[in-house]
């Protein structure tokens, strides 16, 4: 009896080690270097969202810029996360800001990328 009993105290419950499967799930518009790349300054608004597709966020209080927002979880956590902003003036693309730049837009701004201008929210 006392051998049985030993044995049944090491043994675990199978359901314990189950869990849930948990999808892939990616939000927003999934940009790359290549795409950011083929974007000059001077470019017309359908011009840069042939590009890169409709911007997931349009603030209605500033009609000349566009966000891009990106996230893929992974098993439940973050495993990648971008925000990339296309700031236009009169109607032309002026700037990029965000994780990922294309480096025309860098040289037109004279701006470190990432950041946004002083002044301007």
């Amino acid at each position: 009896m006392l051998l049985l009993m030993t044995g049944c105290g090491s043994w675990s419950n199978p359901i314990d080690r189950i869990s849930p499967h948990r999808i892939e799930i990616q939000q927003g518009n999934a940009l790359t270097q290549d795409m950011l790349d083929k974007l000059k300054p001077g470019m017309t608004p359908s011009q840069v969202r042939f590009i890169l597709g409709t911007p997931l966020v349009v603030d209605p209080f500033h009609k000349n810029r566009w966000d891009y927002v990106y996230r893929l979880e992974r098993s439940g956590k973050v495993a990648e996360q971008r925000r990339v902003t296309v700031i236009f003036e009169d109607d032309r693309l002026k700037a990029l800001e965000g994780d990922v730049a294309a480096a025309g837009a860098k040289q037109a701004t004279g701006q470190p990328q990432g950041k946004p201008e002083e002044g301007k929210k």
